[in-house]
């Protein structure tokens, strides 16, 4: 048919090629009769904010979780820790208890008892017991200060420590003076050993007004009740801290027996008590006398007798607030006519209250007038 022929023409003529395959099915990666593949749905951006809600809840609520186990974590420690201190309390007690009853039964008892009679003992025996005492008063001294101390009882340690010191500087005194005493010079030797005898007094009371209070003090300020602290009692009693006594425990027998005295007249005279210079006037007079609770007191002793004799002992007693403060010194020898001084410290006084003071010069063997060897003073002691 020519060009010419018919209008143009309108319909498209049907192709005679067969329809492209696409290009997965051209390439052989889609099996032979398989659709055409789904498209992957898109996300809707509608949804992003409600995911974006839903992770910061998931984060609010693990937020809440952690902080929960914290507290909880946190509580489960302070329980134990508080157990843990009122446990190391407990044990803490239990140890200075433990101590203070070994340092009874295991020093002062045999210590006592071996200084008793031990003028009627072997000497050497006596000193080598005594001396063993005394390393086992120092070890209980250093276990007392290994101790471990938990809160609260710091005071209460530093006063178990000092008192047990105490105890070992008085048995190191003690075990000094024992070759003299034993060896003929038993008076003399008893009224320093009366004297150091006042370290384990100071150190009973230390226990017994500071350290047992204390530590029950921290014990109930802690809940702890019904535990008790035991007491300690190294001094056995107060006849001790007399020279006449304590020489006739050291030696078996009486003052009367100790010596033979010269007949003719002995005896001591009261001369003067003064206390930083200041001379004392006798009662009714009241005295001011400054310089701290802690005075020393300065006393003359005249030996008005017809021999000479050997250590006069002088007493000081002060009454205050109650209490009675004591402290002795001898005097080695006096010559007749002549006046020696002695000075005597006394600690604790308290300040700002009325006081008695009375002075003594024990008697001398063979002494029979005391006349003049006490007299008493009233003061007030202030700084």
């Amino acid at each position: 048919m020519s060009f010419f022929d018919d209008g143009e023409e309108t319909q498209p003529r049907p192709s005679t090629r067969a329809p492209r395959a696409r290009d997965g099915a051209a390439r052989g990666t889609e099996p032979a009769g398989s659709g055409p593949r789904p498209r992957r749905p898109q996300q809707s951006g509608r949804s992003l904010p409600l995911d974006h809600h839903t992770l910061m809840v998931r984060r609010r609520v693990a937020a809440g979780v952690a902080v929960v186990l914290l507290i909880v974590i946190v509580l489960v420690v302070n329980g134990c820790l508080k157990s843990q201190r009122l446990q190391a309390m407990k044990d803490y007690n239990r140890d200075v208890s433990l101590i203070a009853t070994e340092s009874d039964e295991q020093v002062s008892t045999p210590l006592f008892t071996t200084l008793s009679d031990a003028g009627g003992k072997s000497a050497l025996n006596v000193e080598e017991q005594v001396d063993q005492l005394r390393i086992q008063a120092q070890t209980l001294a250093t276990r007392a200060k290994g101790l471990s101390v938990p809160g609260g009882m710091a005071a209460a340690q530093a006063d178990l420590v000092l008192a047990m010191d105490l105890r070992v500087e008085g048995l190191t005194k003690v075990a000094a003076l024992l070759p003299t005493a034993l060896g003929g010079q038993g008076k003399q030797a008893s009224t320093l050993i009366a004297g150091d005898m006042e370290i384990f007094l100071a150190s009973d009371v230390l226990y017994s007004q500071r350290v047992a209070p204390l530590i029950q003090q921290t014990l109930a300020s802690n809940g702890i009740h019904g535990l008790s602290t035991a007491p300690t009692r190294f001094l056995p009693n107060l006849g001790w801290l007399e020279p006449t006594t304590a020489l006739t425990r050291l030696s078996g027998k009486s003052s009367g027996q100790s010596a033979q005295t010269p007949t003719g007249h002995h005896g001591s005279l009261l001369k003067a008590v003064s206390v930083g210079g200041h001379a004392l006037e006798a009662e009714p007079a009241l005295n001011h006398i400054s310089g701290g609770a802690n005075p020393t007191f300065a006393v003359q002793v005249e030996d008005v007798g017809e021999f000479e004799e050997t250590n006069v002992t002088t007493n000081v007693t002060v009454t205050s607030g109650g209490k009675q403060f004591k402290a002795s010194h001898a005097i080695e020898k006096t010559e007749p006519g002549k006046t020696a001084s002695v000075d005597i410290p006394v600690t604790g006084i308290p300040l700002g209250a009325a006081s008695k003071i009375e002075v003594q010069i024990e008697p001398v063997p063979g002494e029979t007038n005391h006349e003049g060897t006490k007299n008493t003073y009233l003061a007030i002691f202030g700084p």
